[in-house]
């Protein structure tokens, strides 16, 4: 098996990793940096290819340049390629097309392994149709391709209102914008957005935007369930304090893209032993760090929304920071334009606008227990909320014994996508439900791998 040793190996090749890698590599400290999909940039900086390319130009033109900066500065660029376990001191990756597996050893590590978006299951979400707010908005900048028509777009989340805005952009009719809460009326809470005026002007793009296509912006509404034959052909939706169908409203759709905002990737963190709390306001479990992203583990940094989600100028400012103490431990040399203390203020400021967002808007616990019985909550597994409720009665609510009897979270994914729910379902209270989010431990590999034909250092089969 090949194996390879830098200075510093960068686990993400979005916004964070990317100007992580960038600035270490200009300080002249050899890194390496790894990335799952075929190009660099993560999903803020995704890049268009092709005649998309040669027809619409280049998507955030910013990302194209950061890109283009890292393989100038001599960065170690392995795309496609996932790091699927630990092994002592070593991450063990796997090259996607080939499978063929290779260690790597960074007398420091920097994991800015992103976030997902976070979904809650309801009725028929698995038709044609059903995707998240972020693959639309994919699909629609970077691809010009609309998911739909018609789209109703819905959860909650200042997300919402860019991916809505990018169907409009790529041709498609955006029905309605659906808010499970209410972030856009006066309060004492919305008063706080004044202090970050950057932000603010950029809602009010989009907001204009919205109303000047004649976009209805419904807050305080969720979407009930899908219906259709064959694919999505229509959504119900309520009041968010209506519990059951109460003045509920069908509207005529063929798409719809339902999301909740995003959660941190922690599980790379997790295995490789780093300590982990709960966000007090979000619930998810992430690394504890220092003002600078190290964690638990001294050589072991975190970077980007992996930390918890702040956006992306947060998550360059993170990249920032875990770069600088790295290069400070190296003693390598340092930016002419580098100063941390800009930085540890800038990162302050984002981090309060973060803390604002998920006050804004929260996803209630109340949203889970309203799954209906025979909604699928594990895609992987088929498996529904019944199964996973039976379960959890019959063994005392122990999340290993729901899993081992329903296999929900067990499935491709490993529970990347249906792990809240079953968490949430699982539990009887609040602190249960936190409980059996921890418990829901990453294991090797940590996706599925490739196997190759011919294994790394096996030349021959004897009987």
């Amino acid at each position: 098996m090949r194996e390879d040793t830098y200075d510093v190996v960068v686990v993400g090749g979005g916004p964070a990793g990317l100007t992580a890698a960038l600035r270490l590599a200009r300080a002249g400290v050899s890194v390496c940096l790894v990335e799952e999909s075929p190009d660099l940039g993560g999903q803020y900086y995704k890049q268009r290819q092709g005649a998309v390319l040669a027809t619409y130009g280049p998507y955030r033109p910013a990302g194209a340049a950061l890109i283009g900066a890292v393989h100038t500065a001599g960065v170690s660029c392995q795309t496609s390629t996932f790091v699927w376990g630990t092994e002592g001191d070593a991450l063990l990756t796997s090259q996607v097309i080939d499978g063929s597996v290779r260690r790597l050893h960074g007398r420091f590590l920097v994991l800015a392994t992103g976030a997902y978006e976070l979904s809650i299951p309801y009725p028929d979400w698995t038709l044609p149709g059903a995707c998240t707010p972020g693959l639309a908005l994919h699909l629609a900048a970077v691809d010009r391709v609309p998911v739909g028509r018609n789209v109703l777009v819905a959860g909650t989340g200042p997300f919402l209102l860019p991916a809505a805005c990018a169907l409009l952009d790529a041709g498609a009719r955006v029905a309605a914008v659906l808010d499970l809460n209410t972030p856009y009326r006066p309060s004492g809470r919305t008063l706080a957005a004044l202090k970050h005026p950057t932000r603010l002007l950029e809602l009010g793009e989009y907001l204009v935007r919205l109303r000047r296509h004649g976009v209805p912006l419904l807050q305080g509404w969720r979407v009930l369930g899908a219906s259709g034959a064959r694919r999505v052909e229509a959504a119900s939706i309520a009041p968010a304090d209506a519990r059951s169908s109460a003045g509920a409203r069908e509207l005529a759709v063929d798409a719809l893209c339902v999301g909740y905002g995003f959660r941190p990737s922690t599980e790379l963190a997790r295995l490789l032993g780093c300590a982990c709390e709960l966000d007090p306001a979000s619930g998810d479990l992430i690394p504890t760090t220092d003002i600078w992203g190290r964690t638990s583990i001294p050589n072991i940094f975190m970077a980007g929304e992996a930390m918890g989600v702040a956006g992306i100028h947060a998550a360059r400012v993170r990249g920032l920071l875990a770069a600088e103490a790295i290069r400070g431990a190296l003693q390598a040399r340092q930016s002419a334009s580098a100063d941390p203390r800009r930085l540890h203020r800038k990162a302050r400021r984002l981090a309060a606008f973060a803390r604002l967002t998920s006050i804004l808007f929260p996803v209630p616990d109340w949203l889970y227990q309203a799954i209906p019985d025979d909604t699928i909550v594990c895609r992987c597994e088929s498996v529904t909320a019944q199964e996973v409720r039976r379960a959890a009665d019959a063994s005392r609510h122990d999340i290993h014994a729901v899993k081992a009897v329903t296999r929900a979270g067990m499935g491709i994914c490993q529970g990347r996508q249906c792990g809240n729910t079953l968490a949430a379902l699982a539990a009887r209270t609040w602190e249960e439900r936190e409980l059996a989010r921890a418990h829901l431990l990453p294991r090797v590999p940590l996706k599925p791998i490739r196997v190759p034909a011919q294994p790394a250092g096996i030349s021959e089969v004897r009987e």
